[in-house]
């Protein structure tokens, strides 16, 4: 008789403890803003799940990483050429799914012309280059390097905007600039925005043709960023850079009309606009 009496305790005991701690890890999915415009990205967060959720936007699957206990977030990018309208973001975690419906609009950047000589107007990305461009911008390690404050890399006056659609000599518009050109002499210190490990260097004599010399940083949890058209790279590809630590030199490599550095910042691989990250945290 006191066995049937002391297993229903026991279960109600088990249940209540389950619903307790429920309660005290309750799933919750949160979005910083409810619209963005092209080549922005969504700061979305999830706490009370125990195991990595997944993240869809744009039917496209996105990493969540751990940022503390129970406490998930991802920066999920806008992609430049993203239709404007209505769309969602849908986390799934365990047998939870949640979503919450965002907007995106158009960031109405102009169209850039751009001159090329003989000598920069004949030159295409090589295999290397892409491959090796791809293979980097698409890490995503899961320690976060980076806090604090982003740093601007260099010293000088912008030129180009990130976002603006580019025709090159006359020719059709099939691309957008993927970054931010700071215009400096050559030669001026290029420095990490970040703290991050240096996962690419490439040279024009490897067949970074289009680029030029090249180094790219992977800052951890889908964030990397890229400094393109270096005279020289001071770097090497598995050094641990703090924020603000010189990497390169400015200069004229690749496809490039004058001196300058290309900045870039990518999610997923996605490229982002650079100016929603200089003097800000994360």
């Amino acid at each position: 008789m006191k066995q049937i009496i002391l297993l229903p305790l026991f279960f109600f005991m088990i249940l209540t403890t389950t619903i307790s701690k429920a309660e005290i890890y309750p799933v919750n999915l949160t979005v910083d803003h409810d619209h963005k415009e092209q080549g922005q990205f969504f700061v979305v967060t999830l706490t009370g799940a125990n195991r990595e959720p997944a993240l869809w936007f744009n039917r496209q699957c996105y990493r969540m990483f751990l940022q503390s206990k129970n406490l998930w977030r991802a920066l999920v990018p806008v992609e430049n050429f993203t239709l404007p309208g209505s769309y969602s973001i849908l986390v799934r975690s365990d047998a939870d799914e949640e979503q919450i419906p965002v907007t995106v609009t158009p960031n109405n950047r102009p169209l850039q012309q751009i001159a090329l000589d003989s000598s920069k107007a004949s030159l295409k990305a090589t295999d290397i280059e892409k491959s090796r461009v791809k293979a980097a911008l698409h890490c995503e390690s899961q320690k976060k390097l980076f806090s604090g404050l982003f740093l601007r890399p260099t010293i000088g006056e912008t030129t180009s905007l990130f976002g603006v659609k580019r025709s090159y000599n006359g020719g059709p518009v099939e691309s957008y600039h993927k970054g931010l050109d700071i215009s400096a002499p050559e030669g001026t210190p290029v420095t990490s925005t970040a703290k991050g490990v240096v996962i690419l260097t490439g040279t024009v004599e490897e067949g970074f043709q289009v680029h030029g010399n090249t180094v790219i940083i992977d800052h951890g949890q889908g964030l990397s960023s890229v400094y393109l058209h270096l005279s020289a790279i001071t770097a090497h590809e598995g050094q641990l850079v703090e924020a603000g630590e010189v990497i390169g030199k400015v200069g004229h490599t690749g496809i490039s009309t004058a001196p300058h550095l290309h900045w870039g910042t990518y999610l997923y691989g996605t490229s982002v606009d650079p100016e929603l990250f200089e003097g800000k945290s994360f």
